[in-house]
């Protein structure tokens, strides 16, 4: 029995490793797939609404923008400001206004209103008191996501970005460019990084660094570009993610050690079931048990040495 404890205990501190793992990779792929589906839903909400009405939607981004404007770049807004801005490019009217995409990390993210933890865990959040990311002049949207989440990447590569690269803004039935021109490292009570500045068109992506430490944060601004504006990196080699390369090698050893383990026991486990079958077999009760018990002995006594010998030399 003490062996069969000793295999059930190993064999669960084998399947909690594995588990422990391979969760981070899991979790990023679960929660990849539902921001697809998110951003697959928006596209097709926009392809289903009329373009009148998608045009109205826009201009009041833009006529929203201006009053921004002329106050200036703050971190929160009103709480009387709040239902206003909520209803601002909100199609759907569950909070997304948009998706966003970095080609140089391979990164798509839906950006939701606001900046509250619950948004943060899933997706990205626009910064409630900059412009909304309609561009035109005196404009500066930001935008934060978290990076080194266990669960999602969001931002986590954001500091893979160079001054050239591009990022993308998909909102309604528009797209907008912009490529980054300024890559800055502040401390989070620091907005002067922030703030509107005459005729630019600027975006600002937001999140925390260093990397686990999250004492500063990443400023990645990027100014308006054609659409058609180049990214530089298309034919830069792909790079694979450490944590896939870890599951992917790691897990397989896992599990073959978990099946080496299992069918050594149902060998041992065999090994008795024979000697035992035998002791009971009518046949040799027939010609006499007392003959033919040495021989049982020795095979029983010869199953136990080999087993010592195997714990020995572990």
């Amino acid at each position: 029995m003490k062996k069969h404890i000793t295999t059930i205990i190993l064999t669960l501190i084998l399947l909690t490793g594995l588990g422990l793992m391979l969760y981070p990779s899991f979790s990023n792929w679960w929660n990849k797939r539902h921001q697809t589906q998110v951003v697959e839903s928006y596209k097709e909400a926009v392809d289903n609404t009329d373009k009148e009405k998608l045009k109205e939607i826009w201009n009041n981004a833009v006529e929203y923008n201006k009053k921004v404007a002329e106050k200036g770049f703050h971190l929160t807004i009103p709480e009387s400001e709040q239902k206003e801005y909520e209803s601002e490019l909100n199609l759907n009217g569950d909070g997304i206004m948009g998706y966003i995409s970095i080609p140089t990390i391979k990164c798509e993210l839906p950006i939701y209103h606001g900046t509250d933890e619950a948004v943060l865990q899933i997706a990205i959040g626009h910064l409630e008191g900059s412009s909304l990311p309609v561009g035109g002049e005196n404009v500066h949207t930001v935008v934060s996501g978290h990076r080194g989440l266990p669960s999602s990447k969001l931002f986590t590569d954001l500091d893979k970005l160079s001054e050239g690269d591009i990022f993308i803004f998909h909102i309604l039935d528009q797209t907008l460019t912009y490529q980054v021109d300024q890559i800055r490292i502040i401390i989070p009570e620091d907005f002067s990084e922030l703030q509107i500045e005459e005729g630019k068109d600027y975006c600002t992506l937001v999140t925390c660094t260093p990397y686990g430490i999250n004492t500063h944060r990443l400023l990645v601004r990027g100014h308006r570009v054609p659409n058609d504006t180049p990214n530089g990196v298309e034919n830069e080699a792909v790079q694979l993610d450490t944590k896939l390369i870890a599951g992917a090698f790691c897990g397989p050893l896992l599990i073959f050690l978990l099946i080496m383990m299992i069918g050594k026991d149902f060998k041992e486990r065999g090994h008795d079931r024979v000697i035992r079958e035998l002791r009971k077999d009518s046949r040799f009760e027939k010609i006499g048990t007392d003959s033919f018990m040495p021989e049982l002995d020795e095979m029983e006594f010869v199953v136990k040495r080999q087993r010592r010998r195997n714990r020995k030399k572990k």
